[in-house]
């Protein structure tokens, strides 16, 4: 009996190292793999303006997309962000890019942590895209009556509110 026991400690120790050992090796393989989702990607002013699409239906996964047209058509400029200052900023004016979309009317504003793309309706807004911009990372919180996006850069942090809990959506940005 006494021996059966021993046998068992035994293999419960080495079972135990084993385990803890092939974990510490694929722990301190994957702490330095962390997973970051893919980022969306910016909407430009050409995608933006209703005018390009015409009356051409989207394109489906079951349909090729068209061919490029031989002649180019000309892009509209964006015209650069003002510099944001130190204090808040009630109403900031968005960018050249505003398109009207089946729910409301689509708005980005560019900041100097990055563009933040809202989908505004008469009483909701939904976030389109959010691009922090070179060197700048990023946050979004969500909740049934607001959306917070705050850009950041070591003590730099430029935030975006969209808030539509006692009226129609409004947009404000916030530098610190």
């Amino acid at each position: 009996m006494r021996r059966g026991l021993v046998h068992v400690m035994a293999w419960l120790l080495a079972t135990g190292a084993a385990v803890t050992l092939s974990w510490w090796g694929v722990h301190t393989v994957m702490a330095a793999t962390a997973y970051a989702p893919p980022r969306a990607l910016p909407v430009t002013a050409a995608d933006d303006d209703p005018t390009t699409q015409g009356s051409k239906p989207l394109a489906s996964s079951t349909s090729r997309a068209p061919s490029p047209s031989p002649t180019p058509s000309p892009r509209p400029s964006a015209t650069p962000a003002p510099t944001p200052s130190r204090t808040p900023a009630t109403t900031p004016s968005p960018t050249a890019t505003a398109s009207t979309s089946a729910s409301g009317q689509v708005k980005a504003y560019d900041t100097d942590g990055g563009r933040a793309v809202f989908d505004l309706g008469t009483t909701s807004a939904t976030l389109v895209s959010a691009t922090p911009g070179t060197g700048w990372s990023m946050q979004v919180w969500k909740t049934e009556y607001w959306i917070r996006i705050e850009f950041s850069r070591s003590t730099d942090r430029v935030t975006v509110f969209c808030t539509w809990h006692d009226g129609p959506p409004q947009v404000q940005v916030e530098t610190y």
